[in-house]
């Protein structure tokens, strides 16, 4: 399979990157070097998270400026599987086969793997993660938490580079939770998770406080996250819906 799934030097850059819709902004100059191997984006629902997500998956294209990942434009889908996978917050949004075998070769066939040896690579990485028996298994019998497993594996497979996680943990019991942390914590590959919650990306190396579609923070969590939940507590404490109405 083509790709190693390491880190490389160049990572994901935006220069005066900013995204409006009907000519409301939603995200408004952002420049940002992405190249730690792990980056956490924290925000309150509204901040422009999941607009920055899209962005640097290529799902939709700047307004303005330029989003570029390890040089290439994200537009690109085919290039991009080689460079960057994404899983997701719901895994419902992701699965399309009835069967967990059919689903995980399907990345490899698009990469222009032969049938054969998309099986032969299915396989071999169940029977590396325990679940062999999963390989005919149906897709719509997993738990929730299985399911998004089966996202995180098929994302694996294709060994990009850099992947981009949306809300990784929400939806998950505390059990599911601490497994796929652990496992996150195992991949060679650049996290970029994106979350509203300071304890998804408390272990990050570099975290970004958006707010209102800027750069509020960056830095260390250590420095940026009690900053952002002292606000967020204020903003609760005032009334978090008052500035929604309108």
């Amino acid at each position: 399979m083509a790709g190693t799934g390491t880190i490389t030097e160049q990572g994901i850059t935006l220069s005066g990157a900013s995204y409006a819709v009907a000519g409301r902004p939603i995200l408004s100059g952002l420049t940002l070097s992405l190249t730690e191997a792990r980056i956490g984006i924290v925000g309150r629902n509204g901040s422009g998270k999941t607009t920055l997500l899209r962005l640097m998956a290529g799902l939709v294209a700047p307004t303005e400026g330029a989003v570029r990942i390890e040089g290439a434009d994200p537009a690109d889908r085919k290039a991009m599987l080689r460079h960057l996978g994404i899983l997701f917050q719901n895994p419902d949004h992701m699965i399309l086969f009835p069967t967990v075998g059919e689903e995980l070769a399907f990345g490899l066939r698009q990469m222009g793997e032969s049938a054969e040896r998309a099986a032969a690579a299915v396989d071999a990485l169940l029977a590396a993660e325990g679940r062999a028996h999963w390989a005919k298994a149906a897709t719509a019998t997993l738990s929730q938490g299985q399911r998004h497993y089966l996202c995180l594996l098929s994302v694996l497979l294709m060994r990009p580079r850099t992947i981009l996680l949306d809300e990784p943990f929400a939806g998950l019991d505390l059990p599911t939770q601490a497994r796929l942390a652990r496992r996150f914590a195992t991949l060679p590959q650049r996290l970029v998770t994106i979350s509203h919650d300071p304890a998804a990306v408390a272990t990050a190396d570099r975290v970004i406080w958006l707010d209102a579609g800027r750069v509020r923070a960056d830095g260390p969590p250590a420095d940026v996250l009690p900053a952002f939940t002292a606000e967020m507590a204020r903003i609760g404490e005032a009334d978090a819906d008052a500035d929604l109405a309108g």
